[in-house]
């Protein structure tokens, strides 16, 4: 007798577990309420007009929610759902053959559309305006246009970076959904609805203590979650409490306002190493070894929404928050800054 094929057998595999965490409806779906309702708007009169829905951008701080609510529309509208991302599609031919599978109403997620090549987003204009696709072929005095009838289709686009979006693209988008940051009641349902998920009791002070840390973000408060339930199972007694929740974290280098080892790396040199600033973004970039980018789309935002860093013409400065959190005081030329 032949061996089972792990990969065709019906028992959850492996990393069931991850995907299960995803809401699957509207309905299951906690937070962002504006866009949720809206949402359902939208889905309700594109079923009632059995038409594809009009196109859609998401954009807003990574982990969201913003790939699970466009897997979320698919699946409301009862249609297909096909996923790529700005990087992916280096070619106007990458981007052709996919809009000429596309079925009736299907749903196309393109991921960090700001990174779409300038070539790839002149094919997409007339298939979200005409749903046509216009293409060159051939070379010289030889090539010709040829115009190809698409199917109606629905494309959401997600984005970190609203501004690097240009303007005629992001005019084509019907339904502009920007998502917020989650509050700590939010993520507080979130990880408790994941622990039962994954099999965990958690009451509720180790349920806070996750959320409160997690930087208003269901991805972090999940990542988070997973690895706070290996404590438990292995140094725990089974229940998830704020004992080793904290024990669990603090291991983990996040500390009590869910800020990890690059973040206070950030912090600490301005506050040692510059007085508290101000100091340019390329000389922190190149003292802590780290992009711009991933400065000013990972590690600032949530300073800067804290209230621990501010950002001002001659560069960044410790706010008095951030100095608060060091456990250190500010030199009293900017202390007298901020009084």
């Amino acid at each position: 007798m032949s061996e089972i094929n792990p990969l065709l057998r019906e028992e959850p595999m492996h990393d069931d577990t991850d995907r299960a965490l995803r809401p699957k409806s509207l309905r299951e779906f906690i937070g962002q309420s504006e866009a949720r309702s809206n949402l359902s708007v939208f889905i309700e009169s594109a079923r009632q007009r059995n038409d594809a829905m009009d196109h859609t951008l998401f954009f807003g701080p990574p982990g969201l929610g913003k790939t699970t609510l466009a897997q979320i529309i698919s699946r409301e509208l009862g249609v297909n759902f096909k996923m790529t991302s700005g990087p992916v599609l280096a070619k106007a031919g990458d981007l052709s053959a996919i809009l000429t599978n596309l079925e009736t109403n299907d749903v196309l997620f393109i991921d960090e559309i700001h990174r779409l090549n300038p070539i790839v987003e002149e094919i997409l204009f007339p298939a979200l305006e005409d749903v046509e696709l216009d293409l060159v072929i051939g070379e010289g005095p030889a090539a010709r246009t040829v115009r190809i009838e698409l199917q109606p289709f629905t494309l959401v686009g997600a984005t970190t970076r609203l501004g690097l979006l240009t303007t005629p693209l992001r005019d084509r988008f019907g339904i502009p959904i920007r998502l917020q940051y989650y509050s700590d009641d939010e993520l507080y349902d979130i990880v408790k609805l994941n622990a039962e998920k994954l099999g965990i009791v958690a009451d509720e002070s180790g349920a806070i203590e996750i959320a409160r840390r997690a930087r208003g973000t269901p991805r972090i408060a999940g990542r988070l979650l997973r690895r706070v339930v290996d404590f438990v199972l292995v140094e725990g007694d089974g229940v998830l409490n704020k004992k080793i929740a904290d024990h669990a974290l603090t291991r983990l280098g996040v500390d009590n306002l869910g800020l990890d080892g690059a973040d206070r790396k950030y912090l600490r040199l301005i506050a040692d190493q510059y007085s508290g600033g101000p100091v340019g973004i390329e000389t922190i970039s190149a003292a802590i070894s780290e992009s711009r980018d991933a400065l000013e789309e990972v590690i600032e935002p949530y300073l800067l929404q804290m209230g621990l860093i501010q950002r001002t013409p001659r560069g960044r400065m410790l706010a008095n928050n951030g100095w608060r959190h060091l456990g250190m005081q500010p030199p009293k030329s900017q202390g007298d800054m901020f009084e």
